[in-house]
């Protein structure tokens, strides 16, 4: 297993990250994620940890807090010590039926976070994340919220999920102005076959030494090996019945017919192809992985060991590039007259 600073600090986490997504189910939409009893949760948590992970991720609002629980519990029955862990958790989504328990408010955050605590059983949250864009609540009010957890030590660190890049931007400027805990990290959707990001993003992130932690690296099962051009609704996916993340599908089947020959040619899945190369990008902090079996888990916790050749890399960035689109495309033309008389260092 290898290691990097979540974002702009000393802290360390593996570069794989066990999600959670899949523990217990609940009785609405969590469940065809998955419903891992206490047991198969224990035991995912082991091979993690035996395999090296030392980051776990979870919400509040998966399988209506039973996630954070069952997560808490398997650290007890593991005989864990809490400093040897990095545990992120999330804020955002609607956990209860009041008015208020939604959303990223200065009053959701601190019923939230008292909650999130009880359930992980815990005196403190590692990584504590808004999980959505809360467009009624001023940004100030969110990071003065989480300043005041931090300052508290409920909160060790602090990211965002799923926002846009001036979103971020304006966060990190108004932390910076006000001296305010800044985000840390930004959970995002990112894959091979899902590249949006490095249009914004992933530019705001590295001039910010901002962290990325990615969900979804395959594509939701897309990437997993079950499907293709001639099998695109596969029986026992998931993705089947729950078509998403958005992606483009013609351009995966082009993807996965490069990542077939690579695949062959290491004697590994796609799926472990699929998460080589997000490993390789130097933007990513770590792959959040989730699982519903031991191996499921263990292959993809083979993708660290599965180092690509230049060769292969250029082929899959080759083949799943994303298409020009403005300014992106006049920027590169702007830069190229620009810069043609910089000498490279």
């Amino acid at each position: 297993m290898e290691y990097k600073p979540l974002g702009n600090t000393g802290l360390l986490v593996s570069t794989l990250c066990l999600g959670t997504m899949t523990f217990s189910g609940g009785d609405g939409f969590y469940r065809m994620m998955g419903s891992v009893d206490q047991a198969g949760a224990d035991d995912l948590v082991k091979a993690s940890l035996d395999a090296g992970i030392n980051f776990f991720d979870t919400a509040d609002i998966y399988s209506e807090g039973h996630s954070e629980r069952m997560l808490g519990q398997a650290f007890r029955n593991l005989g864990v010590v809490r400093k040897d862990v990095v545990i992120a958790t999330k804020v955002f989504g609607r956990p209860g039926p009041g008015r208020n328990d939604v959303g990223a408010s200065r009053g959701h955050i601190m019923d939230a976070v008292e909650a999130s605590l009880r359930r992980l059983e815990t005196d403190h949250i590692d990584l504590y994340q808004i999980h959505g864009n809360d467009s009624l609540t001023p940004l100030e009010e969110t990071l003065r919220a989480l300043d005041t957890l931090v300052s508290q030590g409920k909160v060790r660190y602090i990211g965002c999920s799923n926002w846009q890049a001036w979103r971020i931007a304006k966060a990190l400027g108004i932390s910076e102005m006000k001296g305010l805990a800044k985000f840390d990290t930004l959970q995002a959707y990112y894959s091979i076959a899902g590249r949006d990001l490095e249009r914004e993003i992933v530019p705001l992130l590295e001039s910010e030494k901002t962290g990325l932690l990615v969900w979804s690296p395959l594509a939701g099962g897309l990437l997993s090996g079950k499907f293709s051009r001639d099998n695109q609704t596969p029986a026992d996916s998931r993705r089947s019945s729950f078509d998403f993340p958005l992606v483009d599908k013609e351009r995966t089947w082009k993807i996965l017919d490069v990542m077939a020959p690579i695949a062959e040619a290491h004697g590994c899945t796609a799926a472990r192809v699929a998460l080589a190369w997000l490993l390789a990008k130097p933007v990513v902090t770590s792959v959040i992985i989730g699982a519903k079996r031991r191996d499921q888990l263990e292959d993809n916790l083979a993708a660290v060991e599965l180092k690509l050749s230049a060769e292969e890399m250029a082929q899959l960035d080759a083949v799943s590039a994303l298409p020009p689109e403005y300014p992106g495309w006049m920027l590169k033309v702007q830069d190229a007259n620009r810069l043609k008389s910089v000498p490279r260092v």
